[in-house]
């Protein structure tokens, strides 16, 4: 008798993909091809994820032999280290007018304006408090901070960016000058030197906010990033990726740069020499072939650029957002659905060698099941994490290096400090333990 099967791995919601999770491949030969550690194809990772697309439902003595394939292939290629980063994050403001249906972080820019009431929750940092903030942060021994934001419409570049917007007959630039608000967010170079205190390595600005800083003109992405380098930006976050195939982007992010848009900002930071990661956000109207052809994307990228860090699986956090509000779903990414992306992440990648398991979307216990699943990071301090827990998290906002000790030793791997990049490696020690790595990290515990 077959297992019972559990989940599911049909479409989500009333949405008429063209893209459904079907194959012409089965989950056998697949699984073997993983095993083996073939090269996989769209369709084995849509065999990979569903168990077998020739049935509804996840059957679990197949799930599990997925996640054995990928914990084993973790072991080859990074060992039983489990890194985690030590950083800050400092997202500089959630004046956005984007519209995106997943996301509960922004405030409609409107409310920022100076003849508006200041009655919302939202907050825009001037360059001189993000200075202030990382400096103190710099201070407990944080090596990176992590800046994404909204897209408030006084950013610009720089101020040569600014006079082009300033005088710009063009519709839809979404710009208004800093003196309509009551805080001037400055330009994003002046917040990336702002941020970038004494070595510390600064990790920003997201394809979705390089386009932001380009509307109006002709210029290339590489302009952008070139000009943020030298304020001091050290690598790029691959979010905004969301899901990278455009009939899901048409439904949940409708107001987003495009597919393309999203891979060519991404070649260009590297093409400047910038790192960057790599992201999904899963478990809202995408199905399993969408997962599979975004894998893809990545992979492909990754073959053109080598850029790529790391690879972040993002399960959808849904309860506060305009797509549960509007009834578009009613749930995010079940926990097998989570261990599935987290495994097949790892066997279709095989030219990203570190995956990432959140524990601000996972929480403790289940982010250290997906070590086991082929993760090997377990993200970083974070001190600050707003995106998250405005959408409606759960799992909390900073992690000492004490509680990533204790958990890491708990399943019998071995916690190390990392660069952004990875390159430089410290093993978590002392009583109680602290970061080593940033430009004035001594051990001393980073939260008391």
């Amino acid at each position: 008798m077959a297992a019972e099967k559990i989940g599911a791995n049909v479409p989500r919601g009333d949405f008429d993909f063209e893209r459904r999770p079907e194959s012409d491949q089965h989950f056998e030969n697949a699984l073997r091809k993983a095993r083996d550690g073939d090269r996989l194809s769209v369709a084995d990772a849509i065999e990979l994820l569903t168990t077998g697309s020739e049935r509804p439902g996840i059957d679990p003595e197949r799930k599990e032999a997925v996640l054995e394939a990928a914990d084993h292939r973790r072991r080859e290629v990074v060992g039983e280290d489990v890194t985690v980063v030590a950083n800050l994050n400092n997202n500089v403001t959630t004046a956005c007018d984007t519209g995106c249906l997943f996301c509960n972080f922004k405030d409609s820019a409107e409310q920022f304006r100076a003849d508006c009431p200041d009655d919302h929750p939202g907050f825009t940092k001037t360059p001189a408090q993000s200075r202030e903030i990382v400096t103190k942060a710099l201070k407990r021994g944080i090596y990176e901070v992590t800046s994404v934001s909204g897209l408030h419409p006084a950013f610009a570049l720089d101020d040569d960016h600014r006079a082009v917007l300033e005088t710009s007959e063009k519709d839809g630039l979404n710009y208004r000058s800093p003196e309509s608000y009551t805080t001037d967010p400055g330009t994003y170079v002046e917040q990336i030197e702002a941020m970038a205190v004494d070595g510390v390595h600064v990790h920003s600005l997201t394809p979705e906010e390089a386009a932001h800083a380009r509307r109006g003109t002709d210029w290339e992405y590489q302009t952008v990033y070139r000009r943020l380098a030298e304020a001091g930006l050290d690598s790029v976050p691959g979010t905004a990726a969301e899901i990278l195939v455009d009939e899901v982007r048409d439904v949940i992010c409708p107001a987003k740069i495009d597919t393309g848009e999203w891979l060519a900002a991404m070649e260009a930071a590297a093409d400047v020499g910038l790192d960057v990661t790599s992201t999904i956000m899963y478990g809202h109207v995408e199905n399993e072939a969408h997962r599979a052809l975004h894998l893809k994307r990545v992979r492909e990228l990754q073959g053109r650029t080598g850029a790529i860090t790391e690879f972040v699986p993002l399960s959808f956090i849904h309860p506060d957002t305009p797509l549960a509000e509007n009834g578009m779903v009613d749930s995010g990414a079940s926990r097998v659905e989570d261990e599935l992306m987290i495994a097949v992440s790892r066997l279709f990648l095989d030219n990203v060698k570190h995956i990432q398991s959140s524990w601000v979307k996972y929480g403790d216990e289940f982010g250290l099941k997906l070590l086991s699943c082929g993760a090997d990071d377990f993200m970083g301090t974070i001190l600050s994490e707003e995106i998250t827990a405005r959408a409606g998290g759960e799992f909390g906002q900073y992690r000492s290096f004490a509680d990533y000790s204790e958990l890491i030793r708990s399943i019998g791997r071995t916690p190390v400090e990392r660069s952004t990049d990875y390159r430089q490696r410290e093993p978590v020690r002392g009583d109680p333990p602290g970061p080593r790595l940033g430009p004035n990290a001594d051990g001393t515990p980073l939260i008391e």
